[in-house]
């Protein structure tokens, strides 16, 4: 078997391998070979050769999977950057990285404008460009076919720089050199997730994260349909799967509490009973939210716990989750060991840092101090995630380690907090932050994204504490409640904790 689209065009040329469910447009399985072959044949001509790097800065465009799959048969190594990131980060990554090229969209030509003048030594071409920067017209001057030294290419993805700078998350170029060979993804997305050729798979995602990129182009590499939104919005997902009638999709928890609370009628309105599988993963999803999402579509959630590093890999499905309320399940890919603060493993149900050993091996570009601080003495690599395991194998997961808040000495998690926060009807969306405290050392202070911003203020902070209450023990309630009319969240549904860390912090310094 060949995984790859250039197999599937043969029998199914005229098949959509792309639709966008704003504008429409659709991107044909021959429409998608024709393309990635003349951006194969660009890259060549323009002396980029394999193990070379190159960058694309896009929005969610259809021409985004042609240049990606070009890409990859070219045997380069493609960075996805977000199209969010300001100049100084964009040509940062575009620097990082080594790109010979950067690939974008027209409709960011104030970014990359700013971009060519910081980092003037990366070539620019720009899909809606004219002159020398114009995509299109150099695609149109490329033959059709395949470069005669195709071979496979892999991408390298930058963590969001929610906790610190980004940084590039760099795997080797597959051993087998064949563009269609099988990769660990693959065999988890056809086996337990059950994703097939016939499948119509939403995307809701910005493309130029981890998950969304990967899931989609292995989606190709079965021979299926993605549907992919240009921004995620709740009720137009519900209209997606009725639409489309799609089978499988990718989400984020921030997805499900804000399709949970939209009006009963308009959840309703839709038909979802085309779904055979809803995967989610990036963050943990809070118990109630995710038992309302099963009530609702059915034991069709299927989650993982996993990293743009690739190095372990958990699976949990909806009949085992209700059984397991709160796991990501057991390891698919690596082994996991619950280590101490010396890297030794602890017993079952002691929680501790989670580590992979066996998984796939990564190292973090122009970054050995970060590569080693992920590696512990036995050689296991982990994300930075505590939790624990119970007896069966199953993993749950407590909160990143980075983000544990130390107050009079107790460790708290804002995880177990944001979870039971966010579940209340006036809440949209909340972070919890430790902020230094002179006496406590950390306070633990929750900052709400109010549902309808004319409740912020202090009668809302007293419901909300109150509620809290009982279900919380004192030494983890929020000491201070702050409301915010938005919270700087990626649209995957990470959360920039390290912006509201800072920013408390430098209110505290300027106070003292």
């Amino acid at each position: 078997m060949h995984y790859h689209p250039s197999f599937h065009v043969k029998a199914h040329p005229d098949k959509p391998a792309v639709i966008m469910t704003g504008s429409g447009a659709v991107v044909t399985y021959g429409e998608l070979e024709s393309q990635s072959n003349r951006f194969a044949q660009l890259l060549r001509a323009r002396g980029i050769g394999i193990g070379d790097t190159i960058a694309l800065c896009f929005e969610n465009h259809p021409t985004f999977f042609s240049l990606c799959w070009g890409a990859q048969r070219a045997g380069i190594v493609y960075v996805a950057i977000s199209s969010r990131l300001t100049p100084p980060e964009v040509a940062y990554i575009a620097r990082d990285s080594g790109a010979k090229l950067l690939v974008g969209l027209s409709s960011l030509a104030h970014v990359l404008d700013a971009v060519a003048i910081e980092a003037p030594e990366v070539a620019q071409l720009r899909l809606g460009g004219s002159g020398e920067h114009d995509l299109a017209a150099a695609l149109a001057a490329m033959p059709a076919e395949p470069v005669a030294d195709e071979r496979a290419g892999c991408d390298m993805l930058y963590s969001s720089g929610t906790t610190g700078k980004p940084k590039g998350v760099r795997v080797p170029l597959p051993e087998d050199p064949a563009i269609g060979g099988i990769n660990s993804l693959i065999a988890l997305a056809s086996g337990p997730f059950g994703i097939r050729g016939d499948a119509v798979y939403l995307s809701p995602a910005p493309l130029y994260h981890a998950a969304p990129l990967r899931w989609s182009m292995t989606v190709h590499r079965l021979g299926g349909t993605v549907v992919c939104m240009e921004k995620f919005d709740a009720e137009k997902a519900l209209q997606a799967i009725e639409q489309y009638r799609v089978t499988d999709s990718q989400w984020v928890p921030t997805h499900f509490v804000r399709m949970l609370k939209l009006p009963e009628e308009v959840r309703n309105r839709y038909d979802i009973s085309s779904l055979r599988g809803a995967i989610h993963a990036a963050a943990p999803c809070p118990v109630p939210v995710k038992q309302a999402m099963i009530k609702w579509w059915g034991p069709v959630l299927n989650e993982y716990y996993a990293g743009t590093e690739g190095n372990g890999f958990t699976f949990i499905s909806s009949p085992e989750w209700l059984a397991r309320p709160g796991s990501v399940g057991r390891a698919l890919l690596g082994t996991i060991r619950i280590c101490d603060e010396s890297g030794d493993e602890v017993p079952r149900g002691t929680e501790g840092q989670v580590f992979f050993e066996g998984g796939n091996p990564f190292q973090y570009h122009n970054d050995p101090d970060k590569t080693r601080d992920a590696t512990n003495k036995h050689g296991w690599t982990s994300l930075g995630d505590v939790g624990w395991e119970d007896d069966e194998g199953y993993l749950y997961l407590t909160d990143r380690k980075s983000f544990m808040i130390i107050s009079g000495g107790v460790n708290i998690y804002p995880q177990e907090i944001e979870s039971l926060l966010v579940t209340h009807p006036k809440v949209a969306d909340v972070a919890v932050i430790g902020a230094p405290d002179p006496d406590m050392g950390e306070r633990v202070v929750a900052i709400i994204q109010p549902a309808d911003p004319a409740d912020a203020g202090p009668a809302l902070a007293e419901e909300l504490t109150a509620w809290l209450a009982p279900q919380l023990s004192r030494v983890k309630m929020p000491r201070q409640i702050d409301f915010r009319e938005e919270l700087p969240r990626e649209p995957t549904g990470k959360l920039f904790k390290r912006l509201l860390r800072d920013e408390y912090k430098a209110a505290a310094a300027a106070t003292a």
